[in-house]
């Protein structure tokens, strides 16, 4: 049975009203002087290898990636290196936010990432970034006279396939948090010691220890003030990660998953720690976002290159003002608008309209979300990457189905909780591992050579505590055995103990644990039930449900608990053993909740 999870009580994040301009970016080709006749990833692509006598030679890059520019620029534009795979390979190109299984399954290798497959789909070499033509060439070579010597690949661990379990047992636990807390920077703050980068889940676990750990508030505020580092001071955003151990050495890109981690890091920071500061943060990396990279119908797109010229380095450019800027030009904007990062973008507005109550924020993320259900839902209830695709890949109906859930939790609203209940059903209808070993999700239908896709970690922690959520939310008991399949591969040593443990403590956490529970009782045009609403979405809960029951809607989806009518609104907070009196203010449920935290 689940127990009362104790949470830390203070505040986290920011407004905008946007007002300047939409821009356009300048366009710029890295590939316009290519040598090399690339093609794109496609089913018949081994058959085709097989009937040349060929390798295939994968470059998986992001469009973003000054390091993939600079490949293109000086490697792929070596006559050398192109002649020896014009002849002998078939050459490959896949921007990777266009296909995530890829990009999942090689993502370890940073980008650039070059693999080499032979015509059944083995993979003969993976190599990680650039690489220059002196070394490309003699890799090509070697590769062309001795595909299999053992020299050219660098081995993936082999994963274990021990038994997982629902939950980490006490042992997996000490283990995972040594990990977490060992490898936080005192110094410069952040996890890690080489790139500095935000990571959500990372921050949002020591917000769940306040009460139990009086190093949480210090690490907490220390990272996310390291942070302020990499937001963009004249057009705001935040850049991917700054190399050297510290954060001041930034690498330029903005892409999607950044901004909306930002943001959500700086309002659960608001909430927490209560410092002003962090809404002006947030609202610097909402007015890059609007400006920036949202379309004219509301959704949002991808990300902005690193460099104004492809692989020339942008540090002059970025240090100079708006004006001077604008002059020269506009890095790259990839407008390619896919449902998962969408999914990110409404979720993080939600969050920072829950922190901050202002209702621009939850009308940016509303109009993006009506988009997504319009052009990209399916009709099962999953969600396509983009206009073509139809529903190939896991992270695009997980990403939505956390988007409407949370959409739910913060206006009450029963329509988008019945479309993540489907986006939920579709997962779990299309992705289930057949490999019943390792267990847990595939990340897409797509093969490679007639190979399933693979599980990927991140997507499971997400997995795990959205379908936990939508639990606690609805009652429904399928949802529990989800989460729980998806805590079993998450519950692999090898996979648990991989970097960055936090997300599968929060994930084995919730599952543990009850949520604090608040409830609004009263009509929804009732000023004073609005009133407390807002504040219920305004408290440092990481782990929480929501809800508000209007007696005109009839009962609550998950009538676990049987709410008094009453002559006027008011509030109750339900832990596993009781629920409180009614809370007819703000101060009253803010007392309460402090008292149960």
């Amino acid at each position: 049975m689940k127990q009362i999870l104790r949470l830390g009580v203070v505040f986290f994040l920011s407004s905008c009203h946007h007002t300047a301009p939409k821009i356009e970016s300048q366009s710029h080709s890295s590939h316009s002087t290519s040598l090399i006749s690339w093609q794109g990833w496609s089913d018949d692509l081994f058959a085709r290898a097989s009937k040349q006598n060929k390798l295939i030679l994968l470059d998986l890059e992001a469009v973003w990636c000054h390091w993939c520019h600079v490949m293109e620029e000086k490697t792929y534009s070596n006559p050398e290196v192109a002649t020896l795979i014009t002849f002998h390979f078939i050459a490959v190109r896949v921007d990777q936010d266009s296909r995530p299984d890829l990009s999942n399954r090689y993502g370890e290798y940073g980008w650039p990432a070059t693999i080499v497959f032979d015509s059944k789909g083995n993979e003969l070499t993976k190599q990680r970034g650039y690489i220059d033509p002196i070394e490309m060439k003699n890799l090509l070579e070697l590769l062309v006279s001795n595909p299999s010597d053992p020299a050219l690949l660098q081995q993936r661990k082999t994963l274990s396939v021990s038994q997982g379990s629902q939950t980490l047992d006490k042992d997996q636990i000490q283990k995972l948090k040594g990990i977490h807390r060992s490898s936080y920077d005192f110094e410069e703050g952040g996890w890690g010691f080489g790139h500095k980068f935000i990571d959500l889940p990372c921050v949002d676990y020591e917000f769940s220890q306040f009460q139990n750990d009086p190093k949480a508030k210090q690490i907490t505020a220390q990272t996310l003030d390291a942070l302020e580092a990499l937001i963009d001071p004249v057009w705001g955003g935040v850049y991917q990660y700054s190399t050297h151990g510290d954060w001041v050495h930034p690498h330029f890109e903005k892409i999607m998953t950044i901004q909306t981690q930002s943001i959500l890091a700086y309002a659960h920071g608001y909430q927490f720690l209560e410092y002003s500061r962090y809404q002006d943060f947030a609202q610097r990396v909402y007015d890059y976002l609007i400006e920036f990279l949202m379309s004219s119908d509301g959704s949002f797109y991808t990300s902005q290159d690193a460099d104004l010229i492809p692989g020339q380095h942008s540090e002059g450019y970025f240090s100079l003002g708006d004006r001077a800027r604008r002059k020269k030009g506009i890095p790259r904007i990839d407008k390619n608008i896919y449902a998962r990062e969408n999914g990110w973008v409404i979720e993080a507005l939600a969050g920072l309209y829950g922190a901050t109550g202002n209702p621009e924020f939850l009308s940016r993320a509303v109009s993006a979300s009506q988009m997504m259900l319009r052009d990209y839902r399916l009709e099962h209830g999953g969600f396509r990457h983009d206009e073509r695709d139809q529903g190939a890949y896991l992270g695009d109906s997980l990403s939505m189905g956390k988007a409407l859930l949370s959409l739910y939790e913060h206006t009450a609203n029963r329509s988008w909780l019945k479309h993540s209940e489907q986006a939920l059903a579709y997962i779990d209808s299309q992705f289930t591992n057949p490999d019943s070993k390792v267990g847990g999700y595939i990340t897409s239908l797509h093969t490679i050579a007639g190979k399933a896709a693979l599980p990927d970690r991140e997507e499971h922690i997400a997995l795990t505590r959205y379908a936990n959520s939508l639990h606690d939310y609805t009652g429904n008991s399928d949802y529990d055995v989800i989460a729980k399949r998806a805590m079993r591969y998450l519950s692999i040593p090898e996979i648990a103990r991989q970097a960055y443990t936090a997300g599968v403590l929060l994930a084995d956490q919730e599952l543990s644990q009850e949520p604090i529970h608040i409830t609004v009782v009263g009509s929804k045009s009732d000023v004073q039930a609005k009133r407390l609403f807002q504040k219920a979405l305004s408290f440092p809960l990481i782990y929480r449900r929501i809800e508000w029951k209007d007696p005109v809607e009839g009962p609550l989806p998950n009538p676990d608990v049987d709410y008094p009518v009453l002559k006027k609104a008011a509030a109750f907070l339900c832990t596993q053993k009781t629920c409180s009196s009614p809370l007819y203010t703000e101060e009253e449920l803010e007392k309460r909740i402090e008292k149960s935290s």
